[in-house]
Parts: C-alpha cells; structure tokens; sequence
C-alpha cells in the first residue's frame, strides 16, 4: 500500500472531539500524509461536553466519552499537530487522494452550505477520489446538488449513513450552546444557541438519497456494533461511536487506490 495524501476537514464551529480525533489518529498511524483543513484555517477546537468523561447523553440515556479518548483528544487540542490548519480556499483537490469529512455540531453552521468545502468535495467527486463524511458532516453531502444530473444531491441513488432522528437533541424549551474546549482570543468560536440541533440529518438523508437510495440511520448502533456504509465514492459514518470504525474504513479503501 503506498502513502497517500489526505485532506481531513473539520469545523472551527465545534467538533465532536473524537469524530476528529479516531480518524486523524488512525489514518495517521497507516502511514498517511495528512492536511488538516478548516473553514477560518484555525485550529478546529473540540465541544467541551465531547471531551468530557462525565458527560451523559440525555437522549441515550448514556456515556459517549471514554476517559482514554478524551484524554487524547485534549492532548491534540493542547499540543501543537492541529495548529498548521489551511482554510477550506487554500486547499486544491489536485494535491489530494482523499478528502474526509469529520463532525460535530459545528459543522452544521460552517461545513454544510460551504461554497469551498462543496467544491473540493464535487472536485473529489469528479476526479473518482474517495469523499468520507461522518455524523453531521454527511449535510455537507446533502446540500451539495450536482448541476450534470439536474441538482440533485452528490448522494442521489447511493447507500448513505445518517445520524438517527430518534437521537437529535431536539424538545421544548431546549437551549443549546456550543461551548468549546481550548478557546483564545482569537479562537473562540461562536456564542449561537439552537433549540436543539439545527436540522435531523436522517429526514434530509433520505430525501437526499431519492427513491433508488437508501437511508441507513440505525439507531442500535454502538462502539460494539458501529454503523459505516461505503458506496464508492463514498464512505460515510453514523456518529461518534462509529469514529474508529470511520477512519479503518477509510484506511481500507485507501488500500485499494
């Protein structure tokens, strides 16, 4: 398997700390050439509830952090291997073999609708390079409309993994914010509140996908049993306990190039 360059793109909104975490550190230790890309070229800095142990998921009822993983996450926020971001504009799908997609709440606000990001994706698309999105980041995919097959979502007719509707933070009175771990100055990210989060993916995943497509937002899915789907070009992840098993698949499709 020969060293391929990878472009990894994330929020500088709020990244779910190990949905970055899990495939920079496993694409890396295959041997890898990372860029890490932002919309700001900042430093993407992880939600502070993700990198903590103690947090517990008010909809599934459980823990989403291991204390091993949020160690590590802060680890790579507070050291100095996600410091030489490049914005989405800098970056030229030409340089690249992949480009992978990683999520958080964030990347609703700074990665869906983003004009660049779309571009090195449809850029990716048309050059058959591997495009990989996980959680959230999948929206990025959802709304970026191919003008040679009549607008229709880059996901039309494939086989796509979507965050489950039946786990968005989502209910009356809901306020959330976007507190991030390792905030400076000129790093802050943003102080928006949303009831709840902004859109359900897997509503929007399905139409995405039209009637020949299909929708897999498996609400079983857990570290155990982790949810990814890969349909060339496409490799695409459930949610945070699908990180690991979103960055091997990756890794293994990259061992096909």
């Amino acid at each position: 398997m020969g060293k391929k360059k990878v472009l990894i793109c994330a929020t500088n909104y709020g990244t779910w700390g190990e949905e970055l975490q899990a495939p920079w550190d496993i694409i890396k230790k295959a041997g890898h050439e990372l860029t890490l890309a932002t919309p700001l070229g900042k430093k993407p800095l992880p939600l502070a509830v993700s990198c903590n142990p103690d947090f517990l998921d008010p909809v599934i009822n459980a823990k989403t952090n291991p204390p091993d993983v949020c160690k590590r996450i802060k680890e790579l926020t507070d050291g100095n291997e996600w410091t030489k971001a490049i914005k989405f504009s800098e970056a030229k799908m030409k340089d690249y073999d992949a480009i992978v997609l990683t999520g958080g709440l964030g990347a609703m606000i700074d990665m869906a609708n983003n004009w660049n990001l779309h571009k090195l994706c449809l850029d990716a698309i048309r050059s058959n390079k591997l495009v990989g999105a996980l959680c959230y980041s999948v929206s990025t995919l959802v709304f970026l409309r191919d003008p040679q097959q009549d607008f229709k979502s880059v996901l039309y007719g494939k086989r796509v993994a979507a965050h489950p509707a039946s786990w968005d933070f989502y209910g009356p009175e809901w306020d959330f914010t976007y507190d991030l771990y390792g905030v400076t100055p000129d790093n802050k990210g943003t102080d928006v509140h949303t009831p709840g989060f902004l859109w359900p993916l897997e509503h929007l995943v399905r139409d995405a996908v039209g009637p020949n497509g299909v929708c897999v937002a498996n609400y079983k899915a857990n570290r155990v049993n982790p949810e990814v789907v890969f349909d060339w070009p496409f490799v695409t992840g459930t949610s945070v306990e699908s990180s690991i098993a979103y960055g091997e698949k990756i890794v293994e499709v990259l061992a096909t190039l």
